[in-house]
């Protein structure tokens, strides 16, 4: 398996205050595939993600990324795992309003050592005419666009996607998961995305259901749905 999530636990707060987030969370996801984290809110998804993307660390358990076990990595190993091999979409966009979208996603480019072409990438994303705007001349469709080549112009071994259309209306929202759909059959990027939008979990290969610090159900869809013809 390419990533191993083994007895995970993360809790925050001291004595009275301590809260358990996550209590004991395992699974693993093999190579290219699409996993979607589903639960509401409060029931762990983000912090999983933040521990897998090395923003944060568990109280015990383990994470591995193709063998390497990210608890034995030193600080500054970590950071250049995180640099390397990881790549982030967020709900806020987190774009540098003062660079246009080829510099935003340019900014990415710079931390790998194989980068994609960024031209190509900007095509596939269906932002080429745009590569001169600054953030604010874009829709928030345009500029999940670029946080999404932001990310992926590293071509990262792991994409991590954390409500990447909750700030987005239903067409647009369609637009970006049909995108990162597209990134993985073309790029062949493992990629996990954080929702509480249901219907999402048709289009991922595996479905893990969070509920309170614990998976409540995790299983392999058969027969996926093309984002396209997702309704909510």
């Amino acid at each position: 398996m390419f990533l191993k999530i083994q007895d995970l636990k993360k809790s925050f707060g001291q004595g009275e205050n301590r809260t358990e987030v996550l209590k004991g969370i395992d699974f693993s996801i093999e190579k290219g595939n699409i996993c979607v984290l589903l639960g509401p809110s409060g029931s762990g998804k983000s912090t999983l993600l933040n521990i897998i993307g090395g923003i944060d660390s568990p109280d015990s358990g383990v994470v591995s990324i193709d063998g390497d076990a990210m608890s034995d990595m030193k600080e500054k190993a970590l950071t250049l795992y995180r640099r390397q091999h990881l790549g982030y979409v967020f709900q806020s966009y987190n774009l540098i309003p003062n660079l246009n979208v080829k510099e935003n996603i340019e900014v990415g480019a710079y931390l790998s050592k194989s980068p994609l072409d960024i031209d190509d990438l900007m095509k596939t994303l269906g932002i080429y005419e745009h590569r001169y705007k600054l953030p604010n001349q874009l829709s928030g469709g345009q500029q999940q666009r670029t946080a999404i080549g932001r990310a992926i112009v590293k071509n990262p071994d792991i994409l991590l996607c954390d409500e990447p259309t909750g700030a987005l209306d239903y067409h647009t929202s369609k637009e970006i998961l049909k995108l990162i759909e597209d990134v993985n059959s073309k790029y062949g990027n493992t990629i996990i995305i954080v929702t509480h939008n249901d219907a999402i979990k048709l289009m991922a290969d595996q479905v893990i259901l969070f509920k309170d610090g614990h998976i409540l159900k995790e299983y392999k869809n058969e027969t996926k749905v093309p984002a396209a013809s997702l309704e909510w």
